[in-house]
């Protein structure tokens, strides 16, 4: 079994509240999960207007597919015009790894 996640830190467009945050990052979350059957949640940053941490995990039998799903998220991410992809965070276990 191979495991991957990736955590992605934003920044977040013309944002004034905690509302407006979760009015930009509600759909870009959904949009990941519903294109990519992946498991995705804002994992940091959550008392900052601008800023976000979006974190994405991947579990499949092969080590390709998991990869594949993560590049395609980071893709996903660095093309929404109303957020600024800062940093991407990869890692990449397999079940038998110590």
């Amino acid at each position: 079994m191979w495991i991957g996640w990736m955590e992605f830190d934003v920044l977040l467009g013309d944002v004034h509240s905690l509302k407006g945050k979760r009015a930009v990052l509600r759909p870009i979350i959904a949009e990941l999960r519903r294109n990519l059957d992946v498991s995705v949640a804002e994992v940091g940053d959550h008392d900052l207007h601008r800023r976000a941490e979006i974190g994405v995990a991947v579990v499949a039998a092969h080590s390709e597919r998991v990869t594949d799903a993560l590049d395609r998220a980071e893709r996903l991410i660095a093309e929404r015009p109303e957020i600024t992809l800062l940093s991407a965070r990869r890692r990449l276990r397999h079940s038998d790894d110590d």
